[in-house]
């Protein structure tokens, strides 16, 4: 038997929606599989009957809830934030809660075209019968109108200006006008979009400010404490783990506490106690970086190692996280590992383990 290494949510979690709809008596929005209470359930944690419901987000339950009450009006939702704050994971389990779908998904890019958007052709069919229904390739976003689903949006401002304003005549009149075919398409209820953008790439394209009014915007932080950002990175280590039968031990946690310890601090600038600033490095350091470096020393110990989890494992992703242009930033990781890293009696092995990295 062949296992998908990453199941759409709709089909990871089917126990759990399942489980709320059974147990859902609050009023839906008409197209949607689950009311919007049970939606922030799913997304939250909690429980449906007996079948307890996995946090999905952990953060702040309100932005959960002004998101789910967005997506219940005609108004299209904007996720916002830095790189890592998961952006994208909310916007696929918010459209897998509410259509059952999280598969109608355009990626953003910069030489992303109108058709993504709109339309296509089969231009085999088009040439040898003309402009019909049968030669119409839609859209990812036409296809959510037609069956009253959400379209997800990835990297909004990662696509070129003049392309995103073809989406402004689409979300005012809920309307996609087929002007090759003399019809339009007119959404169904239940449709809506969500986008997820953030400013802190290069190269990035601004929201026309018609664009932008059309949306409710929710930004999304960076975990608010040290333990919250461990519990993160922890559950879907844990997660990926199991996917790619990778073990995890208690070990595991103890590094994770120190890997996310070292990025909260380098993102501030300042140590815990707030007695030493630092420099920050030009990389994000976001906590998926942070799952992701765990991730690849959890490869590491597994195929090469003992098994278990250790600085050693650590030092090469910690490094290659932190130092992305090595001219600036390995000046200020070599300057942390001395005046912080040295100095922590329990983090030598840490240190010794990222200098014999050179």
């Amino acid at each position: 038997m062949q296992h998908i290494i990453r199941p759409h949510a709709e089909a990871d979690f089917a126990h759990e929606i399942a489980a709320l709809i059974e147990t859902d008596r609050h009023p839906r929005p008409e197209g949607w599989r689950l009311s919007p209470w049970a939606v922030v359930t799913y997304l939250m944690g909690g429980t449906a009957g007996e079948t307890p419901i996995e946090p999905k987000y952990i953060g702040n339950r309100r932005l959960i809830e002004i998101a789910v009450a967005t997506l219940a009006t005609d108004r299209a939702l904007l996720l916002l934030g830095v790189p890592g704050t998961a952006k994208t994971w909310v916007s696929e389990h918010l459209a897998a809660a509410i259509s059952g779908d999280s598969t109608l998904l355009v990626q953003g890019t910069a030489g992303l075209n109108e058709e993504a958007l709109r339309y296509g052709w089969n231009y085999a069919r088009l040439i040898a019968e003309g402009p019909s229904e049968n030669a119409l390739v839609p859209s990812p976003v036409m296809t959510a109108m037609q069956r009253g689903h959400i379209a997800r949006i990835e990297e909004l401002t990662r696509i070129p200006a003049d392309v995103q304003d073809a989406l402004i005549t689409l979300m005012s009149e809920k309307t996609l006008p087929i002007p090759e075919l003399n019809t339009e398409v007119q959404a169904i209820r239940g449709f809506n979009l969500i986008a997820t953008a953030n400013d802190r790439d290069r190269g990035v394209n601004e929201l026309s400010a018609a664009l932008r009014r059309r949306f409710n915007t929710v930004v999304l932080p960076l975990p608010a404490t040290l333990d919250e950002e461990i519990t993160i990175v922890q559950s879907r280590v844990e997660a990926l783990g199991r996917t790619l039968d990778l073990p995890s031990d208690a070990s595991t946690v103890a590094e994770i506490r120190r890997l996310v310890t070292i990025f909260r601090e380098l993102r501030s600038g300042k140590t815990t106690d707030g007695k030493e600033k630092l420099k920050s490095p030009s990389a994000t350091l976001s906590t998926a970086e942070a799952i992701s470096v765990v991730h690849q020393g959890q490869a590491l110990a597994t195929h090469f190692g003992d098994g278990v989890l250790s600085a050693h494992d650590l030092a090469a992703g910690l490094t290659g996280a932190i130092v992305k242009d090595p001219g600036a930033d390995s000046a200020v990781w070599q300057e942390y590992l001395e005046t912080v890293v040295k100095r922590r009696a329990d983090w030598q092995d840490l240190y010794r383990a990222c200098k014999d990295l050179g």
